[in-house]
């Protein structure tokens, strides 16, 4: 990627390099600049071919590309090239094992995926789904209601957020599932209709998703596992509720998030002492029960391998849930769970699919910060994918890995059933990793409006494990957006680097306490190079600021 031309202070960092390993000549020899690969770089697989190619990429000089050296113009055009960026550029593509089964993975999950607002007035639109999708959004919810004409509709029940046809949502996801990743995705259906639409949504379902809808079991050699992301590639999942076999009592279908929610406050906010019967919580239950609807034959038949299941205990699930059964639950309740056996709910998402969803006081559309959760191993951790800021600055780092697939291989700590993992724990057996960031300088930061130049700082926040998670930051300096230089060394132990992941955010300081978001760049530990590296920023949309970018040097052992 060719950049603009570098400010001063950082081409006068990669003109000290250059002088450094080209030993007084004007031009660095490829076996000067294969040294440089091996010891500042990390590049420890790098031969003389592999820096041959470099020049023959990046210099343009035909005296040096003949005699197999860089100038400084074609070392500083490296330097700034994607070879030289902080993210593995290894993990722009899919490299991750994609035959464990599905309950091994995060998944990247959006709540209310229909909303581009809040949830009480905001708009309800395709788009939204069009842009969660080339997000890399893999898991997407849809609230069913009944609508006019016999045309179910999605919408944010009992408020007033705009409504769309469920017919027009299914098209736009059949029109844009498999865009940005071939890897399956799952509907997830929050469905409070009556049986005869919950038949027209089955219709809808079959006939316009057609053969990429998945409708029977796979014949899976490993039995008793879950299917894995290359089995189900260009495949799309129903998660709802099933019918159970004749036998047995049939269930209902409306205990949606609402209804969870509701119980969970009740299990948290009182003490058992006070669960006896009164007359207003009857009467709240009664009305709870009389609009409870089966589940529509047509529907039933299309959930395979997702179907929702209330969570009672880990025990129970343990005793009594089968693999393709999959339980949801509201954050303050999970929360609760991570912090009281986290162990437990590691164990359990070995086994299950697990998602979490924002709390539904969050009205203004606000979300959670997800990396608690995938610290349990929870696949399906949803957020608000309308809603910027910090929790989808991270969900956007951990999914940029694998190629952006959606899918990212859980670690191991999460996956083996051999030893025991509790994130609440800061002792772990586990040798921990020391990493030292130098932040060195900044180029093109952009300027406000007011087009004041930024006084800008630079801060490495650290998302892991609780006993991980920190944030450092490098000093003030005044008055440059241009080429701000802050030479600040942070020092890091990490005891569980393969959970963690790392946030550079460029800020300006704006009063004694007081500081504003510039730009922001988030990736996971385990995709960090090593050496001298140039750090991307990003918007709090998502989007490049290309470029404005942060020079750092990385080193971890």
């Amino acid at each position: 990627m060719k950049k603009s031309k570098a400010p001063s202070s950082r081409r006068a960092e990669i003109q000290h390099l250059h002088q450094c390993y080209a030993l007084g000549q004007t031009t660095l020899p490829a076996c000067a600049l294969l040294r440089f690969l091996h010891k500042e770089q990390m590049e420890l697989a790098a031969n003389e071919e592999t820096a041959e190619s470099l020049i023959d990429r990046y210099e343009i000089e035909e005296t040096a590309r003949e005699n197999r050296s860089m100038t400084f113009e074609g070392f500083l055009r490296y330097m700034e090239s994607k070879d030289c960026c902080v993210f593995d550029q290894a993990h722009a593509s899919v490299y991750q094992d994609m035959d464990q089964p599905l309950s091994s993975y995060f998944i990247s999950s959006s709540h209310n995926t229909y909303l581009t607002g809040d949830q009480l007035v905001g708009k309800s639109h395709l788009d939204a789904y069009v842009c969660a999708l080339r997000k890399g959004c893999r898991c997407l919810e849809i609230d069913c209601w009944d609508g006019p004409d016999m045309e179910p509709v999605v919408y944010h029940g009992y408020t007033l957020t705009t409504k769309i046809l469920f017919k027009d949502v299914i098209t736009t996801v059949a029109q844009h599932a498999f865009e940005v990743s071939a890897y399956p995705v799952i509907l997830s259906l929050e469905n409070h209709c009556s049986q005869e639409q919950q038949e027209v949504m089955a219709h809808y379902l079959a006939s316009v998703l057609g053969d990429k809808l998945l409708r029977t079991p796979l014949t899976h050699p490993t039995s008793g596992d879950l299917p894995n992301p290359n089995d189900l590639k260009y495949k799309i999942l129903i998660k709802n509720k099933k019918l159970k076999p004749k036998t047995e009592a049939e269930e209902s279908v409306d205990e949606g998030e609402d209804d969870e929610e509701e119980d969970d406050e009740e299990e948290e906010d009182q003490q058992p002492k006070a669960k006896f019967w009164s007359p207003r919580k009857a009467g709240s239950k009664m009305k709870k029960e009389k609009k409870k609807v089966a589940v529509a034959e047509a529907l039933s038949n299309l959930v395979v391998y997702t179907k929702s299941v209330k969570f009672i205990s880990f025990a129970h699930s343990m005793d009594n849930q089968h693999v393709y059964e999959n339980t949801s639950m509201a954050e303050k309740k999970a929360r609760k769970l991570a912090k009281a056996s986290g162990a437990d709910f590691v164990l359990h998402n070995q086994r299950f699919l697990s998602r979490i969803y924002p709390a539904g006081s969050r009205t203004s559309s606000s979300n959670y910060n997800p990396q608690e959760f995938w610290n349990v191993g929870s696949q399906l951790v949803a957020l608000n994918f309308q809603s910027l800021g910090f929790p989808m600055d991270l969900n956007d780092g951990r999914f940029q890995d694998n190629g952006g697939c959606g899918y990212v291989l859980k670690p191991a700590v999460l996956r083996s059933g051999q030893r025991s993992f509790d994130p609440t724990c800061s002792q772990h057996g586990l040798r921990p990793t020391h990493l030292l960031l130098k932040v060195i300088s900044g180029s093109n930061l952009p300027v406000p409006r007011s087009g004041k130049a930024l006084d800008p700082f630079v801060r490495v926040e650290l998302q892991g494990i609780p006993s991980d998670s920190c944030r450092k930051n490098t000093h003030t300096v005044k008055n440059n957006s241009l080429s701000p230089h802050w030479d600040a060394d942070m020092n890091f132990t990490i005891g569980v680097p393969e959970l963690c992941l790392i946030r550079f955010c460029a800020r300006d300081q704006t009063g004694l306490l007081s500081s504003e978001f510039v730009g922001q760049y988030t990736l996971p530990f385990t995709s960090l190079k090593r050496g001298y590296r140039w750090v991307p920023l990003r918007s709090r949309e998502g989007c490049s600021l290309d470029p404005a970018s942060l020079f750092v040097f990385v080193w971890y052992s």
